[in-house]
């Protein structure tokens, strides 16, 4: 209860909701479309969406944080409102994602950041972070996994497609572009139902069916194999940096199970997590305890870095 109420605290007082901007910049012939919200000589925090979501899902966050933060949410290569170049032509790998993500902080003049994951945006940070470590201030991980206790019992109906992608691709998509799945994601297993505005996943739904996408979005889930590879020199390299950490973590998340959460303290032992009554995507019911956390989180991290 005193931690819920210094937060609480932390919050007070917040100024109206901050003006976002949406924009675009080119990186290497994709536009890549984003939002905006602070002044840019504030603190940084760089947002990394997950799937099937776009910097979308970080709006409200933005609008609380804005007063006091600079943020900037892009959205990935085939998401959102950014371009989707065919992925004949076009790899699209969690690598490549990290790529561009690093040359869009470049081109958006951003060189230090606190970096938000959630989801997909953990094995894009990650990468991102151990190729520019310098760039990192700290690290918020939203249902964002690192670690094999995080996975949930959906990750075995992967190993079938990663093993034999030809005879599961089909049904695998199809499942990923589908309203019950896309809806569940967003529920999971939260007995408050009534909490969640339909409009969560049905936009989402569209974006999925939109042409092209059926490939995109099946090369991205058969490239994840190689994230949960790396989740060893990942552990090591947050172990090694010890840099501040938030942890905010939905418990009824199938995906992404609460042991993940906790996980991190093995490595970072200084690590501030919260489990909040929440899904996947935690900010859907749980906003403005998202929004208190993640403005106390900051407020340290000045006597932090000076420690």
């Amino acid at each position: 209860m005193k931690a819920l109420a210094a937060i609480a605290l932390a919050a007070a007082g917040a100024a109206q909701a901050a003006p976002i901007a949406y924009r675009t910049v080119n990186v290497d012939g994709v536009n890549i479309a984003y939002r905006e919200a602070g002044r840019a000589d504030k603190p940084t925090i760089l947002l990394l969406h997950g799937v099937p979501s776009s910097s979308r899902m970080y709006d409200g966050l933005m609008r609380r944080l804005g007063d006091e933060y600079h943020l900037v949410a892009p959205d990935y290569p085939g998401f959102g409102n950014s371009d989707a170049p065919d992925a004949a032509t076009y790899t699209y790998t969690f690598d490549r994602l990290a790529q561009v993500m690093q040359k869009f902080t470049d081109a958006v003049g951003v060189n230090r950041y606190v970096l938000v994951m959630q989801d997909y945006g953990a094995p894009v940070g990650m990468r991102m972070a151990v190729t520019r470590p310098q760039a990192v201030q700290a690290m918020i991980f939203q249902n964002g996994n690192v670690y094999e206790e995080g996975l949930g019992a959906m990750w075995a109906k992967r190993k079938p497609f990663w093993a034999d992608r030809a005879a599961h691709e089909k049904d695998v998509v199809a499942a990923h572009q589908s309203v019950a799945v896309t809806r569940a994601r967003h529920i999971g297993t939260d007995p408050n139902v009534e909490a969640y505005d339909p409009d969560l996943w049905m936009d989402e739904v569209a974006y999925l069916n939109r042409p092209g996408q059926a490939r995109i979005q099946a090369d991205l889930i058969y490239d994840y194999q190689n994230n949960l590879a790396a989740y060893p020199q990942w552990q090591a390299w947050l172990k090694q940096h010890q840099l501040p950490t938030l942890v905010v973590w939905g418990k009824y998340d199938p995906a992404f199970i609460e042991p993940g959460a906790h996980a991190f303290r093995r490595d970072l032992p200084s690590a501030e997590v919260h489990v909040l009554d929440g899904g996947h995507f935690v900010m859907d019911t749980k906003l403005d305890d998202v929004a208190a956390i993640t403005r106390a989180f900051m407020r340290k991290l000045p006597a932090a870095a000076a420690r």
